[in-house]
């Protein structure tokens, strides 16, 4: 059984008139990598510098390991923060960099060195040591505020859009590395991203937030497949929501025609969104699915076709391997557990 390392209690932020955080309650595991993923200004930073100490709470509290925080200044937590701009020490090389905190304790020479550098080998930054920091490049020296945010045995690491300005190749490399470095230290991290992907990917847990309100927790698998509202349907992946009525357990009407579903406790004849994600739909001939259209548009994606159907009711959004071209007529084929059904309006 996983051990609580955090909670957050009814935690509200105001700046002024204006309330970031909105009574967010949230408790994060021992060894968990935990992701608060949100667009922008949504509040997801302000949470992270709240558990940092970085903000105080205008209301609510912070128990870390069974111990109110919420009022303990940053250093004295067992955190440490990697921030999307490294803020390297350019003074000083790559192993005095990554020393630093290890000095600051007075930590004796000996175990500095062989702890510095078996976080540089960690990071894969082995024989680094010697080299200016100024002279990395971006990905060089995102492992060496990492190293140095390790370094001290913290036992949570928070990290703020730390990939952001790393190019697309590197971000995927480094998405990896941050989730095996999780895994071998078995601490926690807690991650703020507005990157879907980087969430689903990397995650043990993601907190969906939007307006300083958290939407959804729940496993990346979770998130995708049983998205609570539509904000979260719409903001992990892309979805098609289209109003439907509930007609009884596992049965929904929608877009004119009824359909078999997995989905049972909303009653009877109830108004419902509909949530069915575009690589879900499947296109075949006529006369073998449950929607007719015509296709409107066809995009290649690499992996796969993006293609509108028009239903006349309704504009579906199909990811497909085969191509259907622009004009032709093809019947849409929607599986049971390809169904999810929501209900009506859920909070956003």
């Amino acid at each position: 059984m996983q051990k609580e390392l955090i909670r957050l209690e009814n935690i509200v932020k105001n700046y002024g008139e204006t309330q970031i955080l909105k009574g967010i309650n949230l408790y994060i595991n021992d060894s968990e990598f935990l992701t608060i993923l949100g667009p922008s200004g949504c509040g997801k930073t302000t949470t992270l510098r709240v558990i940092g100490g970085f903000e105080q709470p205008t209301q609510g509290r912070v128990w870390f390991d069974g111990k109110e925080m919420t009022h303990v200044p940053p250093h004295k937590r067992q955190v440490n923060t990697v921030f999307q701009k490294y803020a390297l020490f350019t003074h000083m090389n790559v192993f005095e960099n990554v020393a630093f905190g290890l000095r600051l304790k007075k930590t004796p020479n000996d175990e500095v060195e062989r702890r510095v550098n078996a976080m540089l080998d960690m990071v894969n930054l082995s024989g680094y040591g010697k080299r200016d920091a100024t002279s990395l490049s971006g990905g060089e020296q995102q492992r060496v505020a990492i190293a140095r945010a390790l370094v001290n045995r913290p036992k949570v690491l928070l990290l703020d859009e730390p990939l952001g300005a790393l190019d697309l190749k590197l971000r995927k490399e480094m998405q990896l590395e941050l989730k095996t470095m999780q895994k071998q230290l078995g601490i926690t991290f807690i991650y703020v991203t507005h990157d879907q992907e980087e969430a689903l990917t990397m995650s043990d847990t993601v907190v969906v937030m939007n307006k300083g309100s958290i939407q959804q927790i729940g496993t990346p698998i979770d998130i995708y497949n049983e998205p609570k509202n539509a904000f979260v349907a719409n903001f992990i992946g892309q979805s098609n929501i289209i109003p439907g009525v509930m007609n009884r357990d596992l049965e929904v009407t929608f877009d004119g025609h009824t359909f078999p579903c997995v989905d049972s406790g909303f009653g009877t004849e109830t108004p419902v969104d509909v949530v069915v994600r575009p690589e879900d739909v499947q296109l075949v001939e006529e006369g073998r699915g449950q929607l007719s259209g015509i296709v409107e548009s066809l995009i290649f994606k690499g992996v796969h076709y993006e293609m509108v159907v028009d239903t006349g009711s309704f504009h579906f959004l199909v990811q497909s391997t085969a191509a259907v071209q622009p004009g032709v007529r093809t019947d849409l084929l929607i599986a049971p557990d390809a169904i999810h059904i929501m209900k009506k309006g859920g909070a956003e």
